[in-house]
């Protein structure tokens, strides 16, 4: 049985391995004869290598949870270190920063340009730096222009110097000035255009000095502050006529809690010479005053008095009260005043309103018996402002411009004897669209009541002026301006007036109107870099020959441009 078996299992076997060898080719081989034994060499025709397809080799349910955590390995050294129970709070150390870049301050420029009318203009300003605590500059401007009419000419040339330091508990100001205009005395009748075939010329100068010390301001209200300023000038024209001029002011207050009580004097000193003609004129001026100022409330009550001494002497005592309310706080105040005063003359002063002034003028003061002004003023949000005012004032011996008999086109100055009555209103008003746009206007309207004389000379009852700035890029700026006048009269004498000049005879007089204007100009001013920059300006763009005075016309229209330069 187990024979069998055994014969059985190694015919299978045998069976087996023959099957597999059927897959490879046999090669027989002879050996040397001496071998007894017969081995078979078996040549594979090519390896086995199992293909599988692409889509065998993907996970359908890949296991998400099959993630190896990697631990890092820590090697720690532990140090023995005591315990502090501190509780305070350490300093902290500053830390050192950057430094700012310092802004790069131009205070200085040189402008210069020319244009049409025989244009020619020059400016320039100097300023040390700055240092908030010292200020100091100088700066000088000429003007000069030629109109189309025989000595149409005027030139103005200025010059200054100012300085101001602060200290710790006052301030000191100072400067100097020098003015001097040259021009002729054209004025030209139409109906009679040969009675001035020769115009004259007239040259004024001015040298003025001022120095001025101000406390500062603190917030102690028992501070005592003060200020105190003298002033000086020189005047003089081609033809003899000098005047100088002093006037020292001083200002005291005490606050007291929400009152203040205070005391403002002045005294001015006045000499006007001619070759036919000397007058001083001083005045001493003195007001003391208590002011109240608290919750939106303002109101400030004294007296004015007043001693004229010189050529004219007088004692005036006026009221001087001043309230402001404060209804809408930043939006709506109302605010109101009752004062009079005396107005000192000089020939500075009328030169500055109409330099074809004659020769030999007479000089004395003014008075403002009694001046009740009132009205609003504002705001109305960001950029927008406004104030609308109405007086009411009594003048005594207001002066007054005519053209002399024997030189038409000179002017000589009269006063309304008497108390003539003004009432006028006047509006201003601001918009200040962005910082690419600003405009402010500006209106008055007087009407006048004369004591003795038929009209206001040379007042017009109509007066309108605006400005307007756009900036147009950050490059370019453009300017506009306008002036509108009303009518105005003048008189002329059909025959010699008495002299000295008291009542005026209007049988020896006419009237003649001053037709009113609207004079336009236009500017531009374009920044070609930090240092450089181009302007261009157009005056009387209606290129009108309109009058502000009888027999003188304004040039008509010019344009001039130049560089300047800021370092």
């Amino acid at each position: 049985m187990k024979l069998t078996r055994i014969i059985y299992t190694t015919v299978l076997l045998l069976a087996a391995v023959s099957f597999d060898l059927k897959a490879q080719d046999t090669k027989t081989t002879e050996k040397k004869t001496e071998e007894k034994a017969v081995t078979e060499e078996i040549e594979v025709v090519r390896p086995y290598k199992p293909i599988l397809a692409e889509a065998v080799k993907l996970r359908r349910s890949p296991d998400l949870n099959d993630v190896k955590t990697y631990k890092a390995k820590f090697n720690y050294s532990l140090t023995d270190r005591k315990l502090e129970l501190n509780s305070d709070i350490n300093k902290l150390q500053a830390q050192q920063v950057a430094d700012e870049k310092q802004h790069e301050f131009i205070n200085n420029y040189v402008k210069g340009g020319f244009g049409s009318a025989k244009t020619i203009f020059g400016e320039a300003y100097i300023n040390i730096g700055d240092d908030p605590g010292l200020q100091a500059g100088a700066f000088f401007q000429h003007f000069s222009q030629s109109g189309k009419l025989n000595k149409q000419q005027s030139d103005q040339q200025k010059l200054g110097a100012f300085g101001r330091t602060t200290g710790d508990m006052y301030t000191l100001n100072g400067r100097i000035n020098f003015q001097r205009n040259g021009l002729y005395f054209y004025g030209l009748d139409k109906n009679n255009p040969t009675f001035n075939p020769n115009p004259q010329k007239q040259v004024l100068n001015f040298v003025e000095a001022e120095a001025e010390i101000v406390n500062r301001f603190t917030d102690d209200p028992d501070a005592l502050s003060y200020a105190a300023k003298v002033n000086g000038y020189v005047w003089s024209d081609k033809y003899n006529a000098t005047e100088n001029s002093i006037v020292l002011n001083g200002y005291l207050n005490k606050r007291i809690s929400s009152f203040n009580l205070g005391l403002s004097s002045s005294a001015e000193f006045g000499s006007t010479k001619d070759s036919s003609t000397s007058v001083g004129n001083n005045l001493f001026k003195l007001n003391p005053y208590i002011r109240l100022q608290a919750n939106g409330v303002k109101i400030n009550a004294g007296i004015n008095f007043i001693q004229e001494f010189g050529a004219f002497s007088s004692t005036r005592i006026f009221p001087a009260v001043t309230a402001d309310f404060t209804l809408i706080p930043d939006y709506l105040q109302i605010f109101g005043e009752v004062k009079g005063d005396v107005n000192r003359n000089s020939l500075k002063q009328f030169t500055d309103e109409n330099p074809f002034l004659n020769s030999n003028i007479n000089i004395r003061n003014t008075i403002e018996k009694l001046s009740i002004s009132g009205g609003i003023k504002g705001t109305g949000g960001p950029g927008f402002g406004y104030k609308a005012r109405f007086y009411h004032k009594k003048i005594e011996d207001m002066p007054l411009f005519v053209n002399n008999f024997n030189q038409f086109n000179k002017f000589d100055v009269i006063y309304d004897f008497g108390s003539m009555k003004l009432i006028g209103l006047e509006g201003e008003l601001s918009v200040q669209v962005s910082d690419a746009l600003k405009w402010t206007g500006k209106v008055n309207f007087d009407d006048y009541s004369p004591a003795s004389e038929t009209q206001s000379w040379f007042k017009p009852l109509l007066r309108i002026s605006s400005d307007l700035w756009f900036n147009v890029t950050k490059e370019l700026t453009l300017t506009g301006s306008i002036l509108i006048q009303d009518d105005s009269k003048a008189k002329v004498y059909n025959s010699a007036p008495a002299n000295p000049y008291f009542i005026p005879d209007p049988t020896q007089e006419r009237v003649v109107t001053i037709k009113g204007f609207v004079d336009l100009g236009a500017g531009a001013n374009y920044k070609i870099n930090n240092k450089f920059s181009a302007f261009a300006k157009v005056n009387n763009l209606l290129n009108s020959s309109y009058s502000r005075y009888l027999y003188y016309e304004t040039i008509g229209l010019n344009v001039f441009g130049g560089i300047s330069y800021s370092f």
